[in-house]
């Protein structure tokens, strides 16, 4: 019972450090926000910079979007709403974002999103560091 115990925990341990591997991997793939754009233009601008915070103000027309790209833990708000299609892996949907909408997120594998709605959103993002 013993070895077994011991084989299993070494093979969870093989999966995890396998798995998390694979993450990091496809995360140094993708774009962070402010790499990411939308052809070939840029959608976000850094606010500040510093040991704590990275504050990014990201700006959507109508039709435009942000390539697919990852997040690290962020908190964001919603300085001006509008309507998003929103691709990630559970699928693809319709959102109609407020103003004054706040998230939080750990992490965001990836995702792509593009502004379908008729006016400008703008979004803060700040990530702690």
């Amino acid at each position: 019972m013993k070895f077994f115990k011991k084989s299993f925990t070494y093979l969870l341990s093989i999966v995890f450090l396998f798995t998390f591997i694979i993450s990091c991997q496809n995360q140094k793939k993708l774009p962070d926000p402010l790499e990411a754009g939308w052809e070939g233009r840029k959608v976000c601008e850094v606010l500040i910079d510093n040991k704590n915070v990275r504050t990014l103000k990201c700006t959507f027309p109508p039709g435009v979007g942000h390539e697919k790209h990852f997040h690290a833990m962020h908190f964001g708000y919603t300085l001006a709403g509008g309507k998003f299609r929103i691709t990630d892996a559970s699928g693809i949907r319709e959102v109609e974002i407020p103003t004054g909408y706040d998230f939080y997120n750990e992490k965001v594998e990836w995702h792509e999103v593009i502004n379908i709605g008729d006016s400008t959103a703008v979004f803060l993002i700040m990530e702690p560091k």
